[in-house]
């Protein structure tokens, strides 16, 4: 399996993803694990992955995006700037070394920008798209307002499709989170006639321990990794457009901010009287335990809808963006409520901090589904399947 992150700690959807698959995984097969690193200090958590893995290989990329290397190569070949910026020096030979001197049944690649790591083989590549690239760059840059820069994103967008494409069509097989993914990939690719959909899932038995500590005030949640550009622009849409409406109707309304990595303009959010950010939460558990909403306002990306299937397992009621719940089997009305503009994002949010029969119900239905449908151990199965038939082919 190769990853271009380490799948310990859990900071990120893609992290929480894998790690729970290994987990799931690890009684039915023997899995090499190569992932890229930033930093040498991550060598600390291979102990945990080799409860899981029968070999941890790690791969050292730079630890700053800009470094001049990623940007000449992203400038100066066909390769965009999300595929330099993962490229491990040698990590093709080093790859190419194991799969020679070992027996291996399928190679299992975390996202399209991994597969320029692997050397032409005969062993079956399983490519799992977590989200589709292009779009979501794109999203961002048609909202960028640095004009200056936006010719260079655009050619650089062009390059992630050309590339996000081109994998598509060499993998043996594919693997989207969501039906919604696998039928625009085979409008890109007709061709493309194998691909699999294995949603996200959810820890249940972790989950179900999240204590009940619902603050007086009534407190509205965002949660959500800021390396992942939709959720800047996401929280910059519900400070700047949705809170003044909702604090407008309940002045005393609160709103907590987590997320990993948040930049100086979200840090500074966090001065209004009415918002807290949390940067670094140990236990994501305590967040959604103290919160009466977890609001999803995403625009754009296509990212693991992790947020919104961690608080229906702790039955936190949701309102979201068509978007924030796209791929999840949700009834709107029924295991969340779904709205696309500021105002009725806000009266959804209103609505639910002032009918508590409401709330409740929601977070019932929303835990159902979740039990049915997204428990990690319903996830590997499918998996599972479709490594046994990519193994014996």
């Amino acid at each position: 399996m190769l990853t271009p992150y380490l799948p310990y700690p859990l900071l990120s959807g893609g992290q929480i993803r894998t790690y729970n698959l290994l987990k799931n995984l690890k009684d039915k097969h023997d899995i090499t694990l190569y992932s890229l690193i930033k930093d040498e200090e991550e060598r600390k958590h291979i102990p945990e992955l080799k409860k899981f893995c029968k070999k941890v290989v790690l791969l050292k990329r730079t630890k700053n995006p800009w470094a001049l290397r990623n940007i000449l190569l992203a400038g100066f070949t066909a390769n965009p700037f999300l595929v330099t910026r993962n490229l491990p020096y040698r990590g093709s030979h080093i790859i190419g070394k194991e799969l020679k001197n070992g027996q291996y049944d399928l190679i299992h690649a975390e996202t399209f920008y991994m597969m320029p790591n692997i050397p032409k083989t005969s062993v079956p590549v399983l490519l799992v798209e977590q989200t589709i690239e292009y779009l979501g760059y794109l999203s961002y840059a048609k909202k960028s307002k640095f004009w200056p820069v936006k010719p260079l994103l655009y050619i650089d967008i062009a390059k992630i499709r050309y590339w996000e494409t081109y994998f598509w069509k060499k993998a043996t097989r594919l693997v989207t989170m969501s039906e919604e993914d696998k039928q625009y990939i085979q409008r890109e690719v007709p061709n493309r006639l194998q691909i699999d959909v294995v949603a996200n899932g959810v820890d249940m038995d972790f989950f179900k321990q999240t204590p009940n500590m619902l603050p007086k005030d009534s407190t509205v949640l965002f949660v959500g990794t800021f390396k992942w550009l939709p959720n800047v622009d996401a929280v910059e849409f519900l400070v700047e457009k949705i809170w003044p409406l909702i604090l407008d109707k309940i002045p005393t309304a609160k709103l907590h901010i987590v997320g990993f990595s948040p930049n100086k303009k979200i840090l500074n959010y966090g001065k209004l009287p009415s918002i807290t950010i949390s940067g670094d939460v140990t236990d994501i558990r305590t967040a959604y335990g103290s919160a009466h909403v977890l609001l999803a306002p995403v625009r754009s990306g296509k990212g693991t809808k992790y947020k919104v299937l961690e608080a229906m397992a702790t039955g936190t009621p949701v309102v979201g963006t068509p978007l924030s719940v796209e791929g999840l089997d949700v009834t709107p009305g029924k295991e969340a409520l779904v709205a696309d503009t500021a105002e009725a994002l806000a009266c959804s949010v209103i609505r639910l901090l002032q009918d508590d029969k409401l709330r409740n119900q929601l977070a019932e239905n929303g835990k159902r589904l979740v039990e049915r449908k997204y428990e990690w151990r319903v996830i590997s199965q499918e998996l599972d399947r479709i490594y046994q038939e990519l193994g014996k082919s």
